[in-house]
């Protein structure tokens, strides 16, 4: 080929760079009893067979991505739990509406085809989708140089699930005199991280040489799939939120019907150091609600004669425990307290 021909190529898209990806997707887990799992990668669209176990099936579908928190990864060169968060970031939100997660579809742009990088992001995006016992049935990865600058990239998510038509979880299910539990985040979550970045570069701390604060910074968002679609089919459950950007009250107004109001006690959230530290960086408290999740990532409502029942679900480190209770008045999220950030 003559040096002087103009390629895609020398304009900064490598497609068989491209195409390799794609072969290392669909060979992941042959090696598991010698099935090919990823039977749909590769072609133009992807197939699925709806569960006999459904009798009116409803489907729910969301979308999502990590923000920020990908530039802490880049700082770190550390990619294997960030795909973690983008199914996380999906199928957390699904189960709110009390669906199971079916499949996942993933999205990566990036500046330029980095094979490590890349097979790194999706296994930790298949990790997650095995927590969600969900199938990562296709995605789309593309090359956009001059879009990004050199090693920046962003990722998507997009999950797909069913709920059975009487098991939706719907507002007119909360009642007055309901709890609101709070189940523990395993940290940020993916939530925050550009004022987390702001205080970073303030005070110039260099992340690679903090490894206590560099490991929660990437600690990968706790999937709460397993516990809460087990709460729902067993009919313990009323409501629940996903507590993301917004924090605790905009993520609780959304689900509380419009005559109820929720009290919540400030002073009973158990925080964790991560926030603790952010606090302490002339962060008011307004702002550490409204940003992160301050320790809550993710929060039931249920009826209170069934809150033994319903801690039975979890583990030790995620046992939900009491913070506010639903009562009558105009849709309103009333806070009293504080939290305790020493």
């Amino acid at each position: 080929m003559n040096k002087k021909n103009v390629t895609y190529k020398k304009s900064g898209v490598n497609i068989a760079a491209a195409d390799k990806f794609v072969k290392f997707i669909s060979l992941l887990n042959t090696k598991d009893k010698g099935k090919k799992k990823f039977t749909n990668i590769g072609g133009f669209g992807s197939i699925t067979s709806i569960p006999k176990n459904f009798k009116k099936p409803k489907i729910v579908a969301c979308t999502d991505g990590v923000g920020t928190k990908l530039e802490i990864a880049n700082m770190l060169n550390k990619f294997d739990t960030i795909g973690i968060d983008l199914v996380a970031m999906s199928v957390n939100d699904l189960i709110v509406q009390g669906a199971k997660p079916l499949i996942f579809l993933d999205y990566i742009s990036i500046n330029k085809i980095a094979i490590p990088k890349l097979n790194s992001i999706i296994k930790g995006i298949l990790k997650g989708c095995k927590i969600s016992n969900c199938e990562l049935v296709g995605g789309e990865t593309a090359e956009m140089p001059g879009t990004y600058e050199k090693n920046k990239f962003d990722i998507a998510g997009f999950a797909v699930g069913l709920v059975e038509e009487k098991k939706i979880l719907k507002k007119n299910k909360i009642k007055k005199n309901d709890l609101v539990l709070a189940i523990p985040s395993s940290g940020l979550h993916s939530n925050g991280y550009s004022l987390v970045r702001y205080i970073l570069k303030k005070k110039r701390i260099d992340l690679r040489r903090n490894n206590k604060l560099k490991k929660d910074l990437l600690k990968p968002t706790k999937i709460y799939v397993n516990e809460i679609l087990k709460l729902n089919n067993k009919g313990l459950i009323n409501g629940c939120a996903n507590i993301t950007g917004g924090g605790l009250v905009d993520n609780l107004k959304r689900i509380i019907p419009n005559n109820l109001n929720v009290e919540i006690d400030l002073c009973k959230i158990v925080t964790h150091k991560i926030f603790k530290w952010i606090k302490k960086n002339n962060v008011s408290n307004k702002e550490m609600l409204k940003t992160f999740n301050c320790g809550i990532g993710f929060c039931i409502v249920i009826n209170p004669g069934n809150l033994e029942k319903v801690k039975k679900f979890f583990t030790k480190e995620y046992k939900p425990y009491v913070i506010g209770v639903v009562t009558n008045g105009p849709n309103k999220i009333k806070l009293h307290g504080n939290i305790n950030w020493e």
